[in-house]
């Protein structure tokens, strides 16, 4: 029994100097796996910087100099140079002959051509139009500029919806719906448009035309829907019904679609003020900013 017990305490020593060791092996790889965390966010971090880089290169117009891109994302020259130097090796940077300015590459054009290529306004205000009519319980619709006029082609209605005489095909009023408003006050002189608009002025009620500035009917009323930021009517095209609709811009901020909401007189406060008029219009800016417009 003795001797046993000798050759456990002879045991105990090895086992307990022992235990640290196996945890010192351990250490390599957990300082290893720090390391490997370390240079993952030091990757990300790079990645972040440069796409900053290229993202204020774009918006300084798509050329600038060394100091101004520093400037617009509070870095120092010397580090936006290296990262500038990356951007080019991937042809999404281009350099000047005389070094002075950079410009944003061939790779960097082809990738924003195939985003503006898939820029399709109506199939962007497809989830604004789900939005208004869940959230506000009233029949939505995108139009765009036919050639006969302002044509609805994508249109959602309400779980209870209104008696109207509107679909996808329906061409509205140039000069007395909402959505035609809202074409013509925003969008720049067009020929077609000036005949539209000529046409429904000369064939209008003398009721209609009363609600109009008596020597300057178009040009008055274009100067209040563009103060309003939209254009509102209550029982004007369609008796009992009334509508905000709000322009869609694309990035060169043309007019390329109009979104509106309508709904009975009796329970839609077209006010442009009012929370649907507010939604409408907060839909509209999101969507032309997906379709690369800036304000």
């Amino acid at each position: 029994m003795k001797k046993d017990k000798k050759a456990a305490d002879a045991v105990l020593p090895i086992t307990a100097t022992q235990a640290p060791r196996a945890t010192k092996l351990r250490q390599p790889g957990a300082a290893a796996e720090a390391a490997d965390g370390r240079e993952r966010r030091q990757r990300v971090q790079a990645a972040e910087t440069c796409l900053a880089v290229l993202k204020a290169l774009a918006g300084l117009g798509g050329r600038a100099s060394l100091t101004a891109i520093g400037a617009a994302v509070d870095e120092s020259p010397a580090k936006v140079h290296r990262y500038l130097a990356s951007l080019m090796a991937e042809g999404l940077v281009e350099q000047d002959r005389g070094g002075t300015q950079y410009a944003l590459g061939r790779e960097a054009i082809h990738i924003g051509l195939a985003a503006m290529r898939q820029n399709d306004p109506v199939r962007m205000a497809e989830p604004a139009l789900q939005q208004l009519r869940e959230s506000l319980q009233v029949t939505s619709f995108v139009a765009v500029m036919g050639n006969m006029g302002p044509t609805i082609v994508r249109f959602e209605e309400p779980s209870l919806p209104i008696t109207v005489n509107v679909r996808v095909g329906s061409v509205m009023s140039m000069l007395w719906s909402a959505t035609g408003r809202a074409f013509f006050a925003f969008m720049g002189p067009q020929p077609e448009v000036e005949a539209l608009l000529a046409r429904e002025l000369d064939a209008a009620s003398p009721e209609h035309r009363r609600l109009l500035h008596a020597s300057k009917p178009l040009e008055q009323l274009r100067s209040e829907i563009r103060a309003a930021g939209c254009a509102a009517i209550r029982d004007l095209n369609l008796p009992g019904i009334s509508a905000v609709a709000a322009p869609l811009f694309d990035y060169n901020g043309h007019v390329v679609a109009v979104l509106c909401a309508l709904g009975a007189s009796g329970g839609f406060d077209p006010d442009p003020q009012g929370r649907i008029a507010q939604a409408v219009c907060e839909q509209a800016r999101a969507i032309s900013a997906s379709l690369g417009y800036r304000a």
